[in-house]
């Protein structure tokens, strides 16, 4: 019997970032930059319990990926998956992990049925990872926290059936907002951010018939409007006769639903 691949956005954005993906024998978080507490009260909310999770796999070491990944490990006992270079530089936020599992960026994970390949992406931290899951052929890509698109992060995330690509910012919105230059510039950097346009041509260039969902993720609260983000990607997936996929976007104050592929 074919197996099902499932996952839920439990939060995204600069307040914290964290995505919760099953399958019939694998529960597995990717980041987790929420307190404990409420990473619990969030996978609860989409009918999943925190002691019923398998490990957690932390992308880079920012603090809105990581802050309640220690917290979460040791009340759980689980095994916490991450590069020895993030590790260095989230070890004070992390604190001490009852299971640690140092990864290399580019080499797969295994975790029961649950497949995860890594790849390294352009962001401004330590040795940050692109991910995607994969379980009997379904596939679901996570690009966010990217500041731009590159040919490995194209080849890695072809085929995914899910997609879930950063939409940070409109650039009007952006340039004519509050952010200090220095903030402006780094967000729209080659290791920053992508605009709801950059996010768009990556959507396009991974698109085929067979995607049947993509998340709109890291929207900015200040920089950007869910309406523009989704604009954006309508027309992108129209232009690639790929009206019916299915737009969805993540939040920063609660979970996405659980979607089933």
């Amino acid at each position: 019997m074919k197996s099902v691949i499932r996952f839920s956005i439990l939060a995204s954005g600069s307040g914290g970032n964290s995505c919760y993906i099953e399958t019939d024998s694998a529960r597995v978080l990717i980041d987790a930059g929420l307190s404990c507490r409420e990473i619990e009260r969030r996978l609860n909310i989409v009918g999943v319990s925190a002691k019923n999770l398998n490990a957690i796999i932390l992308t880079h070491e920012h603090s809105d990926h990581i802050r309640g990944a220690g917290p979460l490990a040791r009340r759980y006992n689980l095994p916490l998956y991450i590069n020895s270079r993030t590790l260095k530089q989230g070890q004070k936020t992390l604190g001490k992990l009852p299971i640690l599992v140092l990864i290399q960026t580019g080499e797969p994970i295994e975790i029961n049925n649950l497949l995860v390949e890594t790849f390294t992406k352009c962001h401004d931290a330590v040795d940050p990872m692109g991910i995607v899951l994969s379980s009997d052929g379904l596939r679901i890509g996570l690009a966010t926290d990217l500041g731009r698109s590159t040919r490995l992060a194209e080849e890695r995330l072809k085929d995914c059936q899910a997609l879930i690509v950063e939409f940070n910012y409109d650039p009007d919105m952006l340039d004519d907002g509050p952010y200090p230059l220095f903030l402006k510039r780094r967000i729209k950097g080659p290791d920053g951010h992508l605009s709801n346009q950059q996010g768009g041509e990556l959507v396009s260039a991974l698109s085929h018939v067979s995607l049947k969902c993509v998340v709109l993720a890291h929207l900015s609260e200040t920089n950007n409007h869910p309406e523009k983000a989704h604009q954006t990607a309508s027309e992108v997936l129209g232009n690639c006769g790929l009206k019916e996929t299915d737009i969805l976007i993540a939040r920063q104050d609660e979970p996405g639903p659980m979607i089933e592929l």
